[in-house]
């Protein structure tokens, strides 16, 4: 949450000529509701279900730069399918540099607390070892902007990351 995923993924995307998809607006676009509404009505389990029929849906195909929602990884099997089917860049942030990008932000639903920042060190508590142990690349995002995070990236991929030949 904060880190880049979406903002850095579509420049990325754009750079290799990949389709960008935002698993969250993904959802959004396919219920018709928010992320928000679909935490408060259905929970988060149910919200995690979708997601990671969603995920799989979606790592199926080829040519995609895909940015997950913070809590994907949460689920064994949206961790197989992403190591599995493609390459996985975890942009590693900074509780405080979250807290900078995300003070304006009402549309997360798990930082509608009293102490957001107790909310982001729990969460961190509990992913940034999968995010780790998911990822073929840890970059650290810190206070970057996006342009500068991408361009970083982008040299990195080309050292890291073999894009597969489309089928035939």
């Amino acid at each position: 949450m904060g880190a880049g995923k979406s903002t850095v993924g579509r420049k990325l995307a754009a750079r290799f000529g990949l389709r960008f998809i935002d698993l969250d607006h993904e959802i959004e676009r396919a219920t018709g509701a928010s992320v928000n509404l679909i935490f408060e009505i259905e929970g988060e389990p149910n919200f995690r279900d979708r997601e990671a029929k969603l995920l799989d849906a979606v790592t199926r195909n080829s040519g995609v730069l895909l940015a997950t929602g913070g809590g994907a990884v949460l689920r064994a099997e949206n961790r197989v399918r992403l190591m599995e089917r493609g390459f996985v860049v975890y942009l590693e942030t900074d509780v405080d540099t979250q807290l900078e990008r995300l003070k304006r932000d009402r549309a997360r639903p798990l930082l509608r607390t009293p102490d957001p920042r107790a909310k982001l060190l729990e969460l961190a508590a509990a992913r940034n070892d999968l995010y780790r142990q998911t990822a073929d690349l840890i970059w650290v995002s810190g206070p970057n902007t996006a342009r500068s995070a991408a361009e970083s990236l982008v040299y990195n991929l080309r050292h890291r990351w073999q894009q597969l030949p489309e089928a035939t």
